[in-house]
């Protein structure tokens, strides 16, 4: 049984999303696993099977929208990589619901930068090796762990980071990114990691070259240096 008793939006000015008290055994995922279906793009012609929503580093469910830049790594891509040296390290961070509208800030997302993590990053930066994020939600949570001299330590919770002009990457070096609307947010996120010129470059040539947006479309490695 759905409660109506929480009716006021999670964020302000936004009329699209509900809080809602869930009483069914079993909890909120069971119930979502048995009445839900992933959110989608129109341009996606039908619907896909849960298990082709999740990545190679899904463990926790959480996430309102498949965080999509970590769609074509596998599990044997992730061990070739491995073999030529490049270091992986879990960084957790629930996806919202991405917002077009304007005026409509990014949506609060729950995060997790365990410290291992937090010190293989800052190892990489002494070495003068380079972090590269896999996917926005993951430059949100690590940049969320960040100080401003770039160090990252252990952290979690909500974030209401926004990167941006007046907040630039501190710990990320580059990303794994799809490619987002111009009203996105994830733009501005994107110009805080390598600058406003690249993704200008990158997103002219997306166009020209007719690549796929959203959720099931192309992905590109963008770096600052």
């Amino acid at each position: 049984m759905l409660s109506s008793a929480l009716r006021e939006p999670h964020v302000a000015g936004a009329q699209r999303l509900w809080r809602a008290k869930i009483d069914v055994e079993g909890g909120v995922a069971q119930y979502l696993a048995k009445v839900g279906r992933p959110i989608r793009y129109g341009y996606v012609p039908r619907a896909w099977p849960l298990p082709n929503y999740q990545t190679v580093f899904a463990l926790d469910p959480g996430s309102a929208e498949m965080p999509s830049a970590a769609r074509p790594f596998t599990a044997e891509l992730v061990t070739r990589l491995v073999s030529r040296g490049v270091l992986f390290a879990p960084i957790l961070l629930h996806t919202g619901v991405s917002s077009p509208e304007a005026g409509e800030p990014p949506y609060g997302e729950r995060f997790r930068v365990p410290a291992t993590t937090a010190a293989l990053v800052n190892w990489v930066r002494d070495q003068g090796g380079r972090v590269i994020a896999v996917g926005t939600t993951a430059v949100r949570a690590l940049e969320s762990a960040a100080n401003p001299g770039g160090l990252v330590t252990a952290a979690a919770g909500w974030t209401e980071l926004v990167l941006g002009p007046d907040r630039p990457a501190r710990a990320v070096d580059g990303l794994i990114t799809g490619l987002h609307t111009p009203e996105a947010s994830h733009l501005l996120l994107l110009e805080a990691v390598v600058g406003p010129e690249l993704v200008q470059r990158a997103y002219d040539a997306a166009v020209r070259r007719e690549y796929l947006w959203h959720e099931f479309g192309d992905v590109s490695l963008l770096t600052s240096r």
